[in-house]
């Protein structure tokens, strides 16, 4: 029997919820001697060749993500033996968290001994040796910059007087930072340091982009199933479309998910009487460390953020949802994402829209609940879009709501002034 290759020496595929967060994971991986890259973005190809093994009760994450991987065996170059693919995984409700056993088999089955791996994994990372830790705190750092890359983005792309500039300075400037992330055989230290240099120089190209700063455009605030909210296949470039229809979107970020996750983690070490504890301990150095070298990326935004602020503390989030759906009896993205809606009317935002995955628990929950939101909120517009793999112009749908945002704004009695700053 064939010893099967480590991760060490396979290139390794990393899905595609974003292109940017995939991009910058994958120089992270570089980082440590990995040929790391994104997967294939997704298209109609994907869906089509994930159909030919699924039964059709799967969600649409695990579908694109699927295909995708499958696109990647019809390369003229592939070997399953030199392959690796990242699959996360989840707890709770969602069935995301069923979907590496199930992908796994399907490739069993197709006798390829491709290696999966997850974010945690120690299948796979165990002979990184010291450098595991290397790796997942250039990984966190990654996350963080493609949200603070994101952000940047969409504040700016709605209000640029020459079309297509905003995504030629994103690409430069992503092309940049990925640099850094993957650079080898430098301290943690040092690696930071030249990242919040560079991202002190990605600002300054995007304060110089020529803007419209007068005209007024409805913030919408976006939350939903992480993957098809940042995945713009899945939702059909759902994000251009409110751009398209003079609209501005603030995303809801993958940090925010990372720290609920954090948040999780203690609140079960307390009701399992951990309070006091080693894995306790090992938890708030961890997190410690974690916000530290995010402040550090985030000092140069602080500026031009303001009013786009996120929760210093994820808790903020689940003391919104609480008259909604309690963390004790609700979990995962849906607490959440309610929570997050709270936010954005707190902020001044104009409505919020919900991504989901046709069928998913998650956005049949918080649809329950956001009507009585809504009411509760002065009748702050918040509409759920479904999505099933189809390619739809939302085009219809998203001037209507726009207008339902453009409505409330005028009807609040000091409606909140909005002023992008360049």
């Amino acid at each position: 029997m064939r010893e099967k290759k480590s991760i060490m020496d396979r290139k390794v595929y990393i899905p595609q919820m974003s292109y940017i967060s995939a991009r910058c994971m994958a120089a992270a991986f570089q980082s440590v001697g990995i040929d790391a890259q994104p997967s294939p973005t997704g298209d109609a190809e994907t869906y089509e060749l994930a159909r030919k093994y699924l039964s059709g009760d799967e969600c649409l994450p695990e579908s694109i993500t699927l295909g995708n991987f499958l696109k990647i065996t019809e390369q003229a170059d592939y070997d399953p033996d030199n392959v690796a693919f990242m699959m996360p995984t989840s707890n709770g409700p969602c069935r995301f968290g069923h979907y590496r056993p199930l992908i796994e088999n399907i490739f069993k089955e197709r006798k390829e001994p491709v290696l999966f791996v997850s974010p945690s994994s120690s299948d796979g990372y165990g002979d990184l040796g010291k450098n595991a830790n290397r790796l997942f705190r250039t990984a966190w750092c990654s996350i963080v910059v493609a949200d603070i890359l994101r952000k940047l983005l969409l504040k700016t792309r709605p209000y640029e007087l020459e079309k297509g500039k905003t995504d030629r300075v994103y690409k430069r400037s992503l092309d940049r930072l990925c640099d850094i992330l993957a650079q080898q055989d430098v301290s943690h230290k040092r690696r930071v340091g030249n990242l919040v240099e560079e991202l002190e120089n990605t600002l300054k190209r995007f304060q110089c982009i020529p803007v419209n700063n007068k005209v007024y455009k409805p913030l919408i605030g976006i939350v939903g199933e992480i993957f098809c909210r940042l995945n713009d296949f899945s939702n059909s470039y759902l994000i251009r479309q409110i751009e398209d229809h003079g609209g501005e979107v603030w995303l809801s970020d993958i940090t925010e998910w990372v720290w609920y996750t954090c948040n999780e983690e203690k609140y079960h070490l307390r009701r399992l009487g951990k309070q006091v504890s080693l894995k306790m301990f090992g938890a708030t150095i961890r997190h410690a460390v974690m916000h530290r070298d995010e402040q550090k990326l985030l000092k140069p935004f602080r500026q031009e953020f303001r009013g786009y602020e996120e929760p210093d503390d994820i808790a903020e989030l689940l003391d919104n949802s609480y008259p909604y759906l309690p963390r004790e009896g609700s979990h995962g993205e849906m607490v959440v994402n309610v929570g997050r809606a709270v936010w954005y009317y707190k902020k001044g935002a104009a409505g919020v829209i919900d991504i989901s995955p046709f069928t998913c628990m998650n956005g049949i929950v918080c649809e329950s609940v956001y009507p009585r939101l809504s009411h509760d909120l002065n009748g702050f517009p918040i509409r759920i879009f479904y999505f099933d793999g189809l390619q739809t112009d939302w085009g219809s749908d998203v001037e209507i709501f726009l207008e339902l945002a453009k409505q409330y704004m005028e009807q609040k009695k000091s409606p909140a002034t909005r002023v992008t700053e360049h």
